[in-house]
């Protein structure tokens, strides 16, 4: 019920008590419950105007369905014409981004041991560079190497 427990619940009611008394407050009660009836008989009345207009094509229309979730999850995910559970299932993104860090610090699956460190394909040098060291520099008419973090 609109989220509100019941210790607000009471406090509301002695609120209400405090601010109409205890003489106004039953026909303050009967003219809200009357001012909303009448509003929900106006919102039913104009939901079956407008689904008499649309015509008979539309007789399974549902106003909530006009929200975004509720059009997804009823006409995309309930139905799952295109196997969408199947691939979201078979989607391990752990794996995934396990196998993007192997491919960035050079490392292939069945080499890289957990805990060893790894190697560079030019020798017994760790994979990660020497930030210390200075860089060769490149022969004339060499291209430098390049650096997708410079980018």
């Amino acid at each position: 019920m609109l989220d509100i427990g019941p210790l607000e619940l009471v406090a509301l009611v002695v609120l209400a008590v405090l601010i109409f008394g205890p003489d106004k407050l039953p026909k303050m009660i009967q003219d809200v419950s009357r001012t909303l009836r009448k509003i929900r008989q106006f919102s039913e009345s104009a939901k079956e105007d407008i689904r008499s207009e649309l015509g008979p094509e539309f007789k399974d229309f549902e106003f909530e369905d006009l929200n975004p979730k509720t059009f997804v999850r009823k006409h995309v995910l309930d139905k799952d014409e295109l196997g969408l559970k199947e691939i979201r299932n078979g989607f391990d993104l752990k794996a995934e981004m396990t196998d993007v860090a192997d491919a960035v610090h050079g490392r292939t699956g069945d080499a890289a041991a957990p805990g060893s460190a790894p190697s560079s394909p030019d020798g017994g040098s760790p994979a990660r560079p020497d930030l210390l060291k200075k860089p060769r520099k490149p022969e004339p008419g060499e291209r430098p190497p390049f650096d997708s973090d410079a980018t």
